[in-house]
């Protein structure tokens, strides 16, 4: 009785250091590093090297006059869907460009304002009081999880933001939990395939380097929906 006891227990043990074991050699082994590119921070993830996340610096930028011309923000907005009572994550918000115009479309939702910048925020949070806006709340994100409440997530937008994350896996892991169980996720990124869209690669994503990734943690590319100038319109949903 006593030997077989042991054996259970010896068995047990065994396969308990193993599964830790493997755990452990797959998540060293999720992420690489390697300094190839000065915009880069020498982390790697399937094959693509992660992008510096740009500055709160960058504002005026994001505030262009001609975005809209460039990028035809209104047509990326449309292709959302968007319904009055929706609640949808803006993920890498910036200074909110898509936040206010998203949070008239959604009168009877709410925008989840996420970003991981507390300048950001500040900014985001002006307009709001300024303009006494009530469907809008700012979340700061960190950098393996976005803080969203689990299952109530309609619609995550991304704009050009997910290359930047300094850990995806981690993160859309975290944006899975937050989603309704009929979310979408609609990833905005500048296309990698046209060497004609002027920003710089690494600021770029492929199709299928995003399927590659999405499809690890748990997504099915729905549809690209092709009617912007220099972005990928990706819609991704749970398997």
């Amino acid at each position: 009785m006593k030997k077989t006891t042991y054996f259970t227990f010896f068995t047990i043990m065994l396969l308990a250091s193993f599964n830790s074991y493997a755990q452990d050699r797959e998540a060293k082994h999720t992420y690489t590093y390697k300094k190839d590119n000065p915009n880069g921070i020498g982390k790697w993830y399937m094959g693509r090297e992660i992008a510096y996340v740009m500055g709160y610096q960058g504002i005026g930028w994001l505030e262009r006059t001609e975005r809209e011309e460039e990028e035809k923000t209104a047509k990326l907005l449309s292709n959302l869907n968007i319904y009055s009572t929706d609640v949808i994550a803006d993920i890498g918000a910036g200074s909110g460009y898509h936040v206010f115009k998203m949070a008239q479309m959604a009168s009877k939702g709410l925008i989840y304002a996420v970003d991981i910048q507390p300048e950001m925020l500040v900014a985001m949070d002006y307009k709001i009081n300024a303009d006494n806006i009530k469907n809008v709340e700012t979340i700061k994100g960190g950098e393996q999880s976005e803080n969203l409440p689990e299952n109530s997530i309609d619609k995550v937008l991304m704009v050009d933001v997910y290359h930047e994350f300094n850990y995806p896996a981690e993160m859309l892991a975290s944006i899975k939990k937050a989603l309704k169980p009929n979310g979408r996720i609609f990833l905005i990124e500048y296309r990698g395939e046209d060497g004609n869209v002027p920003i710089k690669p690494i600021h770029k994503m492929t199709e299928k380097q995003a399927i590659r990734e999405f499809a690890v943690a748990g997504f099915v590319l729905e549809n690209n929906i092709d009617n912007l100038p220099w972005q990928h319109c990706m819609i991704f949903k749970v398997k």
